[in-house]
This record gives structure tokens, C-alpha cells and sequence, in this order.
């Protein structure tokens, strides 16, 4: 077996060499690879399978956040290129799901060109084969913890111009972020380096109802269940209120109709009701930067 592969592809320039795929963790479910068994996918391992299906008991819906959540990152995508965007950054990209962000954006234009970022090596033993391989494309191997690397990778200063507006993807990653690691400073590092015109796309995960939802006892026992899986996961989950969210946005103002439960973010389809908006977890948003 390559010490650079796992039955699969060689990886991709954006991931130094040495990385050897045996250090994969499999002892400890993975937050990512736990999201790719929510949205039906066999890119996991039996630790990740049987911690998502303690998640999906207490939280029965999870499956339908998951899925409102992947939604809002191809609308937001697709309006940033209608916008003009031609580059995108996607930092916790997560396991390849097609379609992925390339592939949603070059539907409204073949040139965009797309910088993936994630810090599980899973996600780069499939970077090569279904991420890269259409060209315009990197992969980089790292932490949205360590904001300045990222940056400074010659991987992403290869494909990037950042004297040109980027789309700037946050999608489903800073709830694991703890507070102590400061992930409203984590976006503004990123952000500053950002030209005018730029787009920042976040989604985050809530504890919180909608607005105007009564939650009974059952929602509060479905959040505390999901927390503590996550407790054992190798990230844990940091759920936050919309008061405590709509601050990551910093110098990006906020697009209409502001930062809103995923479906409501302009919709393309029937806008679900009270209920199914209480269970969808995710608050979503769009800002620009002036």
C-alpha cells in the first residue's frame, strides 16, 4: 500500500509529503466523517457509524439538518458566481459529496477555480480522485484553528489571487471551535485578507428553537444527547444562539435576508414549516465585504 494513499489516488500537490494515511484515527468517531453518514454516504468508519446513530436516536432529524445544510452551500455558491466570484475557498470542506463545490459552481461558469481545506486526512486520501481531478483545484491538508497557514500555503496562493473578490466557505465548521479559540478571530485573520467584494458563507449549528417555537422537554433532552456523543467525538460540538453567531461575521455585512435557518435562506423550493425549521439546527448567512 502507498504510504501516500489509501486505495486510491496519489494525493494532491496541496498536502506535504510524508503524510502517511495509517494515522487516520479510527478509535474516535470524526465529526466529518459522522456528517458523511448523515448524508447517506459510505466514506466512514464503524466508530463514526455507531456515534451518528447515538446522534440520529437523540435527534431523529439530524439527517434533515445535514441535508438543508449542503443545500444552503450550493445556493450560496451558485449566487456568489452569478455574482461574479470566481474563486472559492472551502475550509472544512468535509468528505467529498457530489456535488461538491466545484462542481456546483462551474454549473453557472467552467472557470471558477476552488481551494479545498480540511484537517482529516480521510477527506485527503479522496481529494485526488474527487475533488482536484478536474483541474483548477487544490487540496491543503489543515486547520481552520491555524488560520495564518492556511493562508500561506503555497498550494492556496497557487490557485487564489487575492487581489480578486473570494467566495470564503465556512460551512458546518465553527461549532467546533471552542470560544477559547477565539473563532470570531479565526474568520477576521481570514477575512483581512480579502479584498472588497469578497463573500463570506457560514453556517453553524444551534441549540436554540426557532423563533416563535415552543420547544417542549423532548427538544432540550435531543440537544444534551447529541452534545455528549460529540463529547467523545475528536471535535466537540459548540452550539451557539444567533446572538452569538451573527458576530463571526464581522466586517462582512450581512446579505438579505440576513442570518436565518438554512431553508430560509433564499429558497428555491417550498419553505418548510415551524416544526421542521425547529429541527433543522443549522442558522446559515451570507455576508459581503465592503
Amino acid at each position: 500500500m502507498s504510504e501516500y494513499s489509501v486505495g486510491g489516488p496519489d494525493l494532491p500537490a496541496g498536502i506535504a509529503a510524508g503524510f502517511d494515511a495509517r494515522d487516520i484515527d479510527t478509535s474516535r468517531p470524526h465529526p466529518a466523517r459522522m456528517y458523511d453518514y448523515y448524508l447517506g454516504g459510505w466514506d466512514n468508519y464503524e466508530v463514526d457509524r455507531a456515534a451518528a446513530e447515538r446522534v440520529i436516536e437523540a435527534h431523529p432529524q439530524v439527517r434533515l439538518s445535514a441535508r438543508a445544510n449542503r443545500a444552503f452551500l450550493h445556493r450560496a455558491v451558485r449566487d456568489a458566481v452569478r455574482d461574479g466570484i470566481r474563486q472559492i475557498i472551502d475550509i472544512g470542506t468535509g468528505i467529498p459529496t457530489s456535488p461538491n463545490t466545484h462542481e456546483v459552481a462551474r454549473e453557472s461558469h467552467p472557470g471558477v477555480r476552488v481551494a479545498y481545506v480540511d484537517n482529516d486526512p480521510i477527506v485527503a486520501t479522496h481529494a485526488g480522485a474527487k475533488l482536484t481531478n478536474a483541474g483548477d483545484a487544490e487540496f491543503v491538508l489543515a486547520d481552520v484553528r491555524d488560520p495564518e497557514s492556511i493562508l500561506r500555503h503555497p498550494a492556496i496562493r497557487g490557485i487564489i489571487d487575492f487581489d480578486e473578490p473570494v467566495a470564503l466557505l465556512l460551512v458546518a465548521v465553527l461549532h467546533f471551535v471552542k470560544d477559547e479559540e477565539d473563532p470570531a478571530g479565526i474568520v477576521a485573520t481570514l477575512g483581512d485578507a480579502l479584498p472588497a467584494g469578497s463573500r463570506l458563507v457560514l453556517s453553524h449549528a444551534t441549540g436554540e428553537p426557532y423563533e416563535g417555537y415552543a420547544p417542549g422537554r423532548t427538544d432540550v433532552e435531543a440537544r444534551d444527547g447529541v452534545l455528549d456523543v460529540y463529547k467523545n467525538a475528536t471535535a466537540a460540538l459548540n452550539l451557539r444562539g444567533k446572538a452569538e453567531i451573527e458576530p463571526l461575521f464581522g466586517e462582512f455585512a450581512l446579505l438579505e435576508p440576513g442570518l436565518v435557518r438554512v431553508p430560509l435562506w433564499r429558497p428555491d423550493g417550498p419553505v418548510p414549516g415551524p416544526e421542521e425549521l425547529n429541527n433543522t439546527i443549522f442558522y446559515g448567512g451570507v455576508g459581503r465585504k465592503g
